[in-house]
């Protein structure tokens, strides 16, 4: 009952998740009896992933993020209200925390509009990214985005055109961001957009499970990397015999 109200709750919640939250509610069934459980009450999640037949090399070696606020990405999604007048979101993603740090939804975004909204988003995270990826969209060449990095030490890394896996962590988190909220939500004013995609970026960055983080939400990695960074070596994929030993420990320490 527990495994059905969590699905219908959040409908792109897939079986390793729910198993994640029923873990962290105390339920102590083996993972074969609830995966077995999961199926039979047809709540099987079957999400549509397109086929990649090229991978994209960089021309210079891209950096990867070892801490918080080292790297962060930003690039847009549009929508559409009900009555199909179009919006655009600006998306902003830690790289090493996968922590969201803004969601900032508009009608028309300039590059000065960016500034604003970038201003925002270090005074809520109470730092300064030291990199930027992003793509080469006219708001992000604009000459007042430059003017801002360059006042505040920021570089911009600017993926090749057409290369959209060059910024793999933001399209990950736009394709999450759109199966999760946009595609799920019927907007009726801008008002109302802002509302629910802010709900929606609490929850993502307080409570929803991530893989790559080993179960925890971003705020709770963060957290975690902080205080205990001998955990972290938990990120790493663990394969052997010895992989649900060390669930079982990472889960415990949690």
């Amino acid at each position: 009952m527990r495994m059905r109200e969590i699905a219908y709750s959040r409908v792109r919640y897939g079986f390793r998740r729910i198993e994640i939250m029923l873990r962290r509610e105390g339920f102590t069934d083996n993972h074969k009896r609830r995966r077995r459980i999961y199926r039979e009450q047809g709540l099987v999640l079957r999400p549509k992933r397109p086929l990649r037949n090229r991978s994209a090399k960089h021309r210079i070696e891209k950096i990867e993020a070892l801490r918080v606020h080292q790297v962060w990405s930003m690039d847009f999604v549009a929508d559409q209200l009900f009555d199909g007048r179009k919006f655009r979101v600006l998306t902003i993603v830690d790289n090493f925390g996968k922590k969201c740090s803004g969601l900032f939804a508009s009608q028309h975004i300039k590059g000065s509009d960016v500034v604003g909204y970038l201003e925002t988003a270090v005074q809520r995270e109470g730092a300064m990214p030291e990199r930027i990826q992003v793509d080469n969209g006219s708001e992000f060449i604009s000459k007042e985005l430059d003017r801002w990095a360059y006042e505040n030490k920021v570089v911009l890394d600017f993926s090749r055109p057409g290369k959209p896996t060059d910024n793999p962590y933001i399209e990950s988190f736009n394709g999450k961001f759109r199966d999760e909220c946009l595609s799920v939500h019927w907007f009726s004013s801008l008002e109302d957009v802002r509302t629910k995609i802010e709900e929606w970026r609490s929850e993502y960055n307080g409570f929803r499970p991530h893989y790559s983080l080993r179960g925890l939400a971003p705020i709770e990695f963060i957290a975690l990397k902080e205080n205990r960074p001998e955990f972290l070596l938990l990120r790493c994929p663990i394969k052997g015999p010895y992989a649900n030993w060390f669930k079982h420990l990472f889960f415990v320490a949690q």
